[in-house]
């Protein structure tokens, strides 16, 4: 909390981050309390809550340069960061398409889950790579980590599994239908599992200052994470709807990853000034 605060005195972007943020949550508030779920008003929310990943995106390219881009690799985690936050709006932007251009109910699959589904192999990369530049494979050769490397990820796939794949029926006739079904929850699985392990294993690097900052990120996924598994759960149950608790749960997420790549650039501020 205290990076936060100490942030938002000194860099701008950061505030404009939290200013959005807050905007964003008093609409939100303000649409469960006046207006029933399903009205036009939450459709809009639905649709815009979006700009908050887009900060995110915009800063996230420009922090990535900084560290040295595709060059180091803490610059290449930071852009396909940056990459999954961009491929999770151009989702959003594709379902208002459906909704608002052709004006049909958004079909399954669609050009949107190439945005939402291919945020998951973006964001696996981007954790291998943060967990590289954090020494994931000098931290594994004790028993301990490699205990810990095995059951959580196992935990969470099968968790994955049991909850939404138990009585799956197989139409062979729609093979696409089939891998985003199974992908969406076990590819969601394995970078949230990925995630744990990164901050579980990682040890102090850069004398320690990086290890706060990365949480942020790491956390923002397991946000995104809670997000995706409520809205399989409620489509699944046909409960969701738009503007709803889910929507502000990716707002959230959205929120938390942008504080985390806006962290790395005060990072690198800090390291520049020491040397």
């Amino acid at each position: 909390m205290r990076d936060i605060v100490e942030a938002v005195k000194k860099d701008w972007s950061t505030k404009v981050a939290l200013v959005l943020f807050t905007l964003l949550t008093v609409w939100w508030l303000f649409l469960q309390l006046f207006y029933k779920a399903g009205s036009r008003e939450h459709d809009l929310f639905s649709d815009i809550y979006g700009v908050m990943a887009l900060w995110g995106v915009v800063w996230g390219l420009v922090i990535a340069q900084k560290w040295g881009g595709f060059k180091s690799v803490m610059g290449r985690a930071i852009l396909f960061f940056s990459f999954g936050l961009l491929a999770q709006e151009f989702g959003q932007l594709a379902y208002s398409y459906y909704y608002y251009v052709r004006q049909i109910e958004v079909p399954y699959p669609s050009w949107g889950d190439l945005g939402y589904f291919g945020s998951i192999p973006l964001y696996i990369y981007a954790i291998t790579l943060l967990a590289k530049a954090s020494g994931l494979e000098i931290s594994l050769q004790s028993f301990k980590p490699r205990l810990q490397a095995i059951i959580i990820p196992l935990c969470i796939l099968i968790a994955s599994y049991f909850i939404f794949l138990p009585s799956y029926v197989f139409d062979w006739s729609k093979p696409l239908n089939i891998i985003l079904d199974f992908g969406y929850p076990l590819g969601e699985a394995t970078y949230i599992s990925l995630a744990l392990v990164t901050y579980l294993l990682s040890r102090k690097i850069l004398g320690g200052i990086m290890k706060n900052k990365i949480f942020f990120i790491l956390f923002a996924l397991f946000l995104q994470y809670l997000a995706d598994f409520t809205f399989l759960y409620q489509a699944n149950n046909q409960s969701w709807t738009a503007g709803g608790i889910n929507d502000y749960m990716y707002l959230t997420a959205y929120f938390i990853m942008t504080l985390g790549l806006l962290q790395l650039n005060i990072v690198l501020v800090k390291l520049k000034q020491t040397t």
